[in-house]
């Protein structure tokens, strides 16, 4: 037999001893079903690697929509880049590559100011729509309801939170985007002001029933131009644009205010929720041609109620639980409300009777299920009445069903 050297017990304590505390030393690397991570032992500084992705079937029925419509789609592709600099210092960066398209989504530095402020500037969602601020992981019905077609999207500036659990407030500055989009520059040089103010009146978030109850608006001018004129269309539960203005040699631009408004609320009580907002969105346009100079300040509306119920019992949430096993079921109706102006003055309309509808009427239903941590599947039907929007009257129903495989990590 060879010879070697024996290591006692006591040289082996201080070999596992020293191991320990350069680990220690030396941080920590984690890697699992909640992402993958290496943080500093302190865990000061730190960077995670999250992921999502929603691959979306639509299959649609009736003749609201071309032959061509059903599809398989990769709807979001988004990976996350999410990191702690030091104590005071986070920061977050997610792009997106779903639809074949490739964007920056998410792109901010949040600083803590002291004294429960915190300072957020990039590109985020600006603090008004409820269900907008809701994350994607958390949709219960596959696609946000009209209300989000009228609010921003996400958009460059800076925003500074405060309060607690009963008050919190935001407030913040922006370029400004149009209705239900999402922007990487100033398009007219005019800013935007968004502020929301969300109370718990009877508790904290951690208690057995939460209610929550808000108000959010923005205000800003606008100057669109005929190349680029800031106004959206509206779209469906099955992303169909439903309302827009004309776009001819004499389009329809943005001229002048614009103020949102969205009072909100949530409730939720073991494993039932509901989820309730309302959104106005008044606008002044102009249309002109060497015939006529048409100005007019137009208000749409919108409204929602999303209703849900955990079968297997587990607590329902603004954040959607991520338990194993959990079936959920949930419902919703929602309106949109184009104001009648739109469509005054014939062929010097703002929009177009024959293609641009006035009103809009959603209901649906669905179940989704998480059969394992971080895959989650969801199966929902949406029909929509439409009031005009085509050239012998009403747009035809739109009904769709959708399929959505949802991968998280």
């Amino acid at each position: 037999m060879g010879t070697g050297t024996r290591i006692g017990p006591a040289v082996a304590a201080a070999f596992f001893l020293t191991g320990a505390a350069a680990a220690e030393e030396s941080g920590q690397v984690e890697a699992g079903s909640d992402g993958f991570a290496l943080a500093s032992a302190d865990g000061a500084w730190a960077l995670e690697l999250h992921g999502l992705v929603h691959f979306d079937g639509r299959w649609f029925s009736g003749d609201s929509v071309p032959d061509d419509a059903d599809e398989w789609l990769l709807r979001r592709v988004r990976p996350s880049l999410e990191g702690q600099l030091g104590e005071r210092i986070a920061f977050r960066i997610m792009p997106d590559f779903g639809e074949g398209d490739a964007e920056l989504i998410d792109a901010y530095v949040d600083t803590e100011l002291g004294g429960g402020l915190t300072l957020r500037a990039g590109k985020f969602k600006p603090p008004v729509g409820l269900e907008r601020l809701q994350s994607s992981n958390s949709l219960r019905m596959v696609e946000r309801s009209f209300v989000s077609e009228l609010l921003p999207n996400r958009d460059l500036g800076l925003a500074l939170s405060g309060g607690g659990d009963r008050l919190a407030w935001s407030a913040g500055v922006f370029n400004g985007v149009n209705d239900g989009r999402s922007g990487d520059q100033d398009d007219d040089g005019n800013q935007e002001v968004a502020l929301r103010l969300f109370s718990h009146p009877f508790g904290s978030q951690e208690d057995a029933t939460t209610f929550g109850i808000g108000i959010a608006a923005t205000y800003g001018d606008t100057a669109g131009t005929g190349d680029t004129p800031l106004l959206s269309g509206y779209r469906s539960p099955g992303q169909e644009t439903v309302f827009s203005y004309r776009s001819d040699d004499a389009p329809t631009i943005a001229d002048g205010e614009r103020l949102r408004f969205s009072p909100q609320f949530y409730w939720y009580r073991g494993p039932l929720g509901l989820l309730g907002e309302w959104a106005s969105v008044r606008q002044d346009v102009r249309r002109t041609a060497t015939t006529f100079d048409r100005a007019a300040t137009l208000e749409h509306e919108a409204w929602q109620l999303t209703g849900e119920w955990f079968l297997t019992g587990d607590e329902a949430g603004y954040k959607d639980p991520e338990s194993p096993g959990a079936v959920q079921l949930v419902a919703r109706v929602s309106r949109l409300d184009i104001d009648e102006q739109s469509f005054a003055g014939g062929t010097t309309s703002f929009a177009d009777p024959t293609a641009a509808v006035r009103r809009a009427d959603t209901w649906g239903a669905g179940v989704n299920w998480r059969p394992i941590k971080g895959l989650k599947t969801s199966l929902v039907y949406q029909q929509t009445a439409f009031e005009g929007g085509a050239a012998g009257g009403d747009r035809p129903d739109e009904k769709v069903i959708f399929l959505r495989l949802q991968q998280t990590f």
